[in-house]
């Protein structure tokens, strides 16, 4: 089993930037890569970013490509979230997750979730 621990999020103003960690523990030996994704209020959860564990590479979603940067510290089994640039509309809760294989964009390929962090952007 892999535990996942998300953190950094609070309440900061349109333009601000946001750093997210996101801790892994248990059988680490199991990730495929960690994905960063955001649930908004009576939404669904959309995903975000992805990054492999072993050999970094990284994907994005549309909406936030340019603005957040994905990346990982193996010795520290933690992927980070840099949100610049940020928007009212990135409100919402961020969760990171572990996938095993199958397509990075679908959150039916992810196993394991953190409990979330909230993310507030004001305008």
């Amino acid at each position: 089993q892999v535990h996942l621990a998300e953190s950094g999020g609070g309440l900061v103003q349109a333009g601000d930037s946001l750093r997210l960690s996101c801790v892994a523990s248990g059988r680490t030996s199991d990730i495929y890569a960690v994905g960063w994704f955001r649930q908004a209020p009576e939404k669904e959860r959309d995903f975000l970013a992805v990054i492999t564990w072993i050999n970094g590479r990284d994907y994005y979603a549309d909406s936030v490509k340019g603005r957040f940067l994905i990346s990982r510290d193996n010795a520290k089994n933690t992927v980070y979230l840099q949100m610049n640039s940020l928007e009212p509309e990135d409100t919402g809760v961020y969760y990171c997750a572990s996938n095993r294989g199958g397509s990075y964009f679908s959150t039916a390929s992810y196993e394991y979730w953190g409990q979330g962090t909230q993310v507030t952007v004001s305008s």
